[in-house]
């Protein structure tokens, strides 16, 4: 191993020159240049595919049909006992720091972080990235899609941006900050700049392709540039998180191939992992949960329902990785697929159970425990997956796609929420095309993986900070030995208090909390739980609880949590979910702090909801200064499926409330605005006595009401978490009907928007909803 041990490297000494001008120096000068890689260094690519699950990918046995996965791993190796950490945030900052991911401060996601050193979600600088080391060691890199680990109070136009991604060690970044996002209208920023799509949906515009556009021309043109320099470049997409996007094309192409259900599928994609080898022959499929129904007792409209969900998910995930395939294809193209070091993860967490029981066709409606109708849902069949929907499977679907495991995301406890496939190709560096690999490994083992094959040493200084351990396990000395026993022999995880440690073949678990109960009856303390006991070395699937049976061996795993806990800063436990995404209640730091009023000049684009002031649950007033007598918006928040629009419609001033889509609330004024100056303004008088309440709102021009609105209900969490506050525009979908997707910012001019807030009432969940499944993203 080489490479350099302190990042950067030292600049070099400068010569002492004495000739008074040039026609006076005997000597050269050398050049200065950038730094050089180690030699024979390959490229690296790491993709990362959202939500996927162990037994999803076709690679892996599973019924979405992925031609790239299984050509790669054809030319590669399959792990088959590759783990995450249950939820995406954790996933990724483990991924690029080779930490466990509480050592480096993301307990959970970027959304519920709070003050405890293991859950503030911020990276220290003691953990540089795997961008920042391969940077300081001379490659080019970038990144594309998903990012989910800059917290959400630095995403504005303000920064600071040392935590966004090229502040992270990429040289480019194109893709979005979000948990999720809409696939037809993304939200998306070019480094820090935030910038639109150039096509529409009706165009014929999918995030996914986007980013491998993006992402092929960028290789091209450092071949061009830079040919001398390997490349690292990071591809994240969207798919398969929730929502569920993709053209009816790619939906039908499963047209019928659900019908029969996920107890059925569970069972033939058991078979096909069986024949293909990465599960041992003797695997059983692990129980399935009391509380999910099985497909045949399901009614006609909840199995047709539930098909088509699933179609949409399979060609959502096919469609993402085909055009991953024209990535390969263009590295191939250039030559440079032989000596690149290609990870492909099949999921960042396991499948998704936060559909609940019978999937949504508006996912944030879920997330604040409200349950769609079937019937209702029947007759929007086939908007699922397309722009006027934002849809997410049941969870039978989920628990089929983790086949055999049991479970789902956020439950760390157990495989079905924590082991994905990975595939490995690297056609110069591995000599076994299509082997199996079933040593026991962890995402925080892919950086010194990478590091090991391009020869360099991790760092023990990065800009001028020590840095901690990095606690992977390279995976190297597994390409050309298969049976090679593990080195990775134990491995703690733990996810909203649901927790597990595996040690030598053993795992001892505890799920705290079930993803898809919207309104659970009551807290349960951490010290009622009841531990499990399984040997996966006979029971791979974790099938059959032994922990009555050897009693002693349940009490030395449980201490070993313990130890690692302390250790990687896990406790104290912490299972709030809702609670911990407001900012003053999870103590974390909060941008717009004790303020009750923020006054916005225009234009002002893509804020987050962590960064405004927070409207919901409390009366408040928005006043927009406008000149002009023009059309358009003139501030929004949130989009089409739920949020809050003021805007000027055929001259007239609007304002509406839309309650999750469901529901829009809409007041207009009488007579349009005049030319000159005016104060448009809408007070809402929240009725109070809890979260979620209804209340007035009342539209005025110049001082004087112009009309008023009762709303029977507001949003009492999140509008969205892909959706923006707006100034002057609406971007991304609209929040009304009224006005065009894009094409409806204010024809007039838009001085400014002030928003007051009212004293908030006590914070207090009146329904229990103290969990939301959502949060888990």
């Amino acid at each position: 191993m080489g490479g350099r041990r302190v990042l950067p490297e030292p600049e070099p000494a400068r010569p002492v020159v004495t000739a008074l001008g040039v026609d006076e120096h005997d000597g050269t000068f050398d050049p200065v240049r950038p730094t050089v890689p180690p030699p024979g260094a390959p490229n690296v690519v790491v993709v990362v595919l959202d939500d996927l699950g162990f037994g999803s990918s076709s690679a892996f046995g599973g019924p979405c049909r992925m031609p790239t996965a299984e050509r790669l791993a054809d030319g590669g190796l399959r792990y088959t006992r590759f783990h995450v950490t249950a939820l995406c945030s954790p996933t990724r900052q483990a991924l690029m720091t080779g930490r466990n991911h509480h050592a480096v401060g993301m307990g959970a996601t970027t959304e519920m972080a709070t003050s405890a050193p293991g859950y503030t979600g911020v990276r220290p600088r003691s953990a540089a990235t795997l961008a920042r080391v391969l940077q300081g060691n001379g490659y080019s890199t970038a990144a594309f899609g998903k990012w989910h680990q800059t917290p959400p109070s630095e995403i504005s136009p303000v920064g600071p941006f040392e935590r966004w991604p090229t502040g992270e060690g990429f040289d480019h970044f194109y893709g979005f900050m979000a948990c999720e996002m809409n696939h037809w209208y993304p939200l998306l920023f070019d480094g820090t700049r935030p910038v639109e799509p150039s096509r529409r949906p009706e165009d014929g515009y999918h995030l996914s392709e986007d980013l491998v556009d993006h992402a092929v021309d960028w290789v091209r043109t450092q071949r061009a540039l830079t040919p001398d320099r390997p490349f690292f470049t990071y591809v994240a997409f969207g798919a398969s998180h929730a929502p569920l996007h993709v053209t009816p094309e790619w939906r039908d192409r499963y047209r019928g191939e659900f019908d029969d259900g996920w107890d059925r599928l569970r069972e033939t994609t058991l078979a096909r992992q069986k024949e293909l080898g990465v599960v041992p022959g003797h695997t059983e499929l692990a129980p399935w949960p009391d509380s999910v129904p099985h497909w045949d007792s399901l009614d006609d409209t909840r199995r047709t329902l539930g098909a088509r969900f699933m179609e949409t998910f399979a060609g959502f995930t096919e469609h993402a990785d085909a055009q991953l395939g024209r990535f390969v294809d263009e590295l191939e193209a250039l030559g440079e697929l032989e000596n690149t070091v290609f990870l492909y993860l099949l999921g960042d967490n396991g499948a998704s159970g936060e559909g609940g029981i019978e999937g949504t066709h508006v996912e944030h409606r879920l997330g604040h425990g409200l349950v769609d109708d079937p019937v209702d849902m029947l007759t929007h069949l086939d908007e699922i997956g397309g722009p006027h929907s934002y849809p997410i499977a049941p969870v039978g679907w989920a628990l089929a796609m983790n086949t055999p495991y049991q479970w789902t995301k956020q439950v760390a406890s157990h495989f079905g929420g924590t082991r994905d496939g990975l595939v490995v190709h690297w056609p110069r560096g591995i000599a076994d095309p299509g082997g199996l690999r079933h040593q026991f490994h962890h995402v925080v083992d892919v950086l010194p993986t990478i590091l090991e094959c391009a020869g360099i040493t991790a760092p023990t200084s990065v800009d001028g900070v020590v840095q901690q351990p990095v606690d992977g396990t390279s995976m190297r000395y597994t390409f050309a030995a298969p049976d090679a026993p593990d080195r990775r022999r134990t491995q703690y995880f733990e996810m909203c208090g649901n927790r597990g440690i595996y040690h030598e073949g053993w795992t001892a678990v505890t799920r705290h909390g079930t993803p898809w109960e919207m309104v659970p009856t009551g807290s349960r303390s951490f010290h009622d739980d009841v531990w499990e006991l399984y040997d996966t070395t006979t029971d791979p699937s974790q099938a059959h609880d032994v922990a009555a049976e050897h009693p002693a061996t349940l009490a030395r795993l449980q201490e070993l949590f313990l130890a690692e806990a302390v250790q990687n800063q896990v406790l104290p436990l912490d299972d709030r979910v809702t609670e911990r995404e407001n900012p003053q209640l999870a103590g974390r730091f909060d941008l717009v702090g004790e303020r009750t009023s923020v006054t916005f000049g225009a234009p002002v684009r893509r804020l987050i909801e962590e960064t405004v002031p927070n409207v919901k649950n409390r009366s408040h007033a928005v006043v927009a200064d406008v000149e002009g007598a023009g059309d358009g918006v003139l501030v929004a928040q949130g989009g089409r499926f739920g949020g809050w629009s003021l805007y000027v419609s055929d001259g007239r001033p609007c304002y509406v409330y839309n309650w999750f889509g469901w529901r829009r609330h809409t007041v207009r004024g009488a007579v349009a605005l005049t030319s000159g100056r005016h104060e448009v303004r809408v007070d809402f008088a929240y009725d109070g006595g809890g979260v979620g309440r209804g209340g007035t709102a009342t539209l005025r021009v110049d001082g004087h009401d112009v009309g008023s609105v009762r709303v029977d209900a507001t949003v009492p969490y999140y509008f969205s978490f892909d959706e923006t506050f707006d100034v002057g525009v609406d971007l991304g979908t609209p929040v009304t009907e009224d006005y065009a997707a894009g094409d409806n910012a204010f024809t007039g001019t838009v001085h400014s928007v002030r928003v007051d807030l009212a004293a908030a009432a006590p914070d207090h969940d009146a329904e229990g909803l103290h969990r939301r499944v959502m949060a888990s993203h």
